[in-house]
């Protein structure tokens, strides 16, 4: 009997399957990877943490250098599962058929949406962890090995957007689709969600607004974890994070069953 495209997803360990095909791909490519994924941050903190920070200054008294490192970790893994959930997975689903050709094997479309979840959420930690490196050789990361506590987190956020992305995919009739969600949602975010400057410095209706979205509640536990400070109000942030990943991957199973099943 069909299931509806309502019900609540499985969760099976077959969807490590997927997971681990895309990261046979990925191998194969693990050279531009890894200059896009080192060579992109040292762009920004050189440019912006040492160029635009001997004229900033400190901001709320840290080194404009280490205030940016934490936000670009954060920003740098959103852009990248982002990437992945919409231009990588649409890639498969539509005109490699990768998708026809994995629902052909014991494997159905929740194994397939839970496996390309997980991996968005990988490559936005392996983009974070380069960054983290980068700024750990600059100087910029004064919490040592507190740092490290960011990771986890990194990759909950990963999965908060993940969701999202394939809700795109699910939708996109083509590639050009996956430009309303860059500037209209990715941008805004990247802009306004603490990674530049704080959001204190902001509107009072304009801070309400921001604290909706993920990125801001990401950066809000990071920046401390990584600058080696307590994290205020961290079973909140993280609260968050888990919510809209875990609505948004009901959307995304839903959307692409519907998608999919028509």
């Amino acid at each position: 009997m069909k299931r509806s495209i309502w019900q609540l997803p499985r969760a099976r360990m077959a969807a490590f399957s997927v997971f681990a095909r895309n990261f046979l791909v990925w191998r194969k490519l693990i050279g531009p990877a890894i200059v896009l994924n080192f060579g992109e941050p040292v762009i920004y903190l050189l440019g912006l943490g040492i160029g635009l920070g001997a004229l900033v200054g400190d901001i709320g008294g840290l080194p404009y250098l280490v205030f940016l490192a934490s936000g670009i970790v954060a920003s740098s893994a959103m852009i990248s599962v982002s990437f992945e959930g919409m231009y990588s997975v649409y890639t498969r689903m539509v005109p490699q058929k990768t998708f026809d050709a994995i629902m052909a094997t014991p494997l159905d479309i929740d194994d397939i949406i839970l496996g390309e979840t997980i991996w968005a959420a990988f490559k936005g930690l392996l983009s974070a962890v380069a960054i983290l490196i980068v700024a750990a050789l600059l100087g910029a990361v004064p919490g040592g090995w507190m740092a490290l506590w960011a990771l986890p987190v990194v990759f909950l956020l990963g999965l908060a957007f993940a969701g999202p992305a394939i809700v795109m995919t699910a939708i996109a009739d083509n590639y050009d689709f996956f430009n309303y969600y860059f500037v209209l949602v990715v941008t805004p975010m990247f802009m306004l969600s603490g990674v530049f400057f704080p959001i204190e410095t902001l509107p009072d209706w304009m801070q309400t607004a921001v604290l909706i979205l993920p990125l801001t509640h990401a950066i809000e536990v990071i920046r401390p974890l990584i600058v080696g400070e307590p994290v205020e109000h961290l079973l909140a942030h993280l609260a968050v994070l888990a919510g809209f990943a875990v609505v948004a991957y009901y959307l995304a199973v839903v959307l692409v069953r519907r998608r999919l099943w028509a």
